[in-house]
């Protein structure tokens, strides 16, 4: 059953639910972080309008830079802004941010452990018709192997909001993660978010199996198990949008409630959540995993939800796995 813990929308499992891409989050918690702090300015390589920090730039044109075709250059400078007491958020496609500009991130920004917040729109497969070359699928494995960097993905474009804001103010690096398609908002204002805490969605008494979900994937881990239910299979959903730091004690718990875990993301299944999950597990509550991602490919065109019905990330194949996984 819903967990009335976490305080979800009251059209959760409506036709008619609220949908919005999770970079809208980011425009609107860029400019509630501006007005609450005015060190934050915002960096964007030639794309205000995609990324929505021209929303950013209509209320804070001052603290706005447009610095064209340049993520290297943009990652530099944003480093240079930090050391000099700004909080820049650095806002392109994931492919770009921080697939172009990685090095520079990892040199200027993450080894000298300054705040820039790394905003990659148009992860995962969301960005459809595009194609493999613009759907970043490796980029939580690439930024959550940097020391001391934060990673957010977060699942819906209200708890974008919030990890914007939340970023702001965080000491050090962060990396967020944003979608480009509009995707279910399940969450409200009111349901808790803190960088590092997971938050339990469904909660059954007896549950077999624990999904644990990070990003917009959440909302398909939450409608396959009220499927599951239906069918007399229980289980817990554990939505989990930070990565980097992990919440062990959540995942623990889950673990151990459950006793068998699968987990779910819009991302290559080696080396993201999933292997966050089970790295973890595997030192601390060894159990049975199944881990749901992009499966050694590249991404291909199609629309979001043909493509994530095809990678098995959508409510079919997510209660498909896990009932298969009970039975076994």
């Amino acid at each position: 059953m819903l967990n009335p813990d976490a305080k979800l929308s009251a059209k959760i499992f409506a036709d008619d639910i609220e949908k919005a891409p999770t970079r809208d989050g980011f425009g609107k918690g860029a400019v509630e972080a501006g007005k609450a702090d005015p060190r934050v300015v915002v960096l964007c390589a030639d794309l205000a309008e995609s990324t929505r920090a021209d929303w950013f730039q209509k209320e804070f044109p001052e603290r706005f830079v447009e610095m064209g075709v340049a993520e290297q250059n943009m990652a530099t400078v944003a480093s240079g802004m930090a050391a000099a007491g700004k909080i820049p958020f650095i806002a392109s496609y994931a492919v770009f941010n921080p697939g172009r500009n990685y090095e520079q991130i990892r040199t200027t920004i993450a080894l000298n452990q300054v705040p820039v917040k790394i905003c990659g729109m148009h992860a995962g497969v969301s960005v459809g018709p595009d194609g493999a070359t613009h759907q970043m699928l490796e980029d939580i494995g690439m930024m959550r192997m940097l020391p001391g960097m934060t990673v957010i993905a977060p699942g819906d474009a209200e708890e974008a909001r919030k990890a914007v804001v939340a970023a702001a103010k965080t000491d050090g690096p962060v990396y967020i993660r944003f979608s480009r398609s509009a995707t279910p908002v399940f969450t409200t204002s009111d349901t808790p978010f803190v960088i590092g805490k997971a938050t339990m969605l469904w909660k059954s008494d007896a549950p077999k199996v624990a999904i644990l979900s990070t990003g917009s994937v959440g909302y398909a881990a939450l409608t396959a198990a009220r499927a599951l239910s239906e069918k007399g299979i229980e289980s817990i959903v554990l939505h989990v949008p930070t990565i980097k730091p992990l919440d062990e004690e959540a995942v623990l718990a889950a673990a151990k409630l459950a006793g068998r875990v699968v987990t779910v993301e819009e991302h290559q299944a080696a080396g993201g959540f999933g292997s966050a999950v089970a790295e973890f597990l595997s030192q601390h509550h060894s159990v049975p995993m199944r881990l749901l991602g992009i499966a050694d490919q590249f991404g291909q065109s199609g629309s979001p939800d043909e493509l994530l019905a095809h990678y098995g990330l959508d409510t079919f194949h997510i209660e498909e796995v896990a009932r298969a996984f009970v039975r076994i």
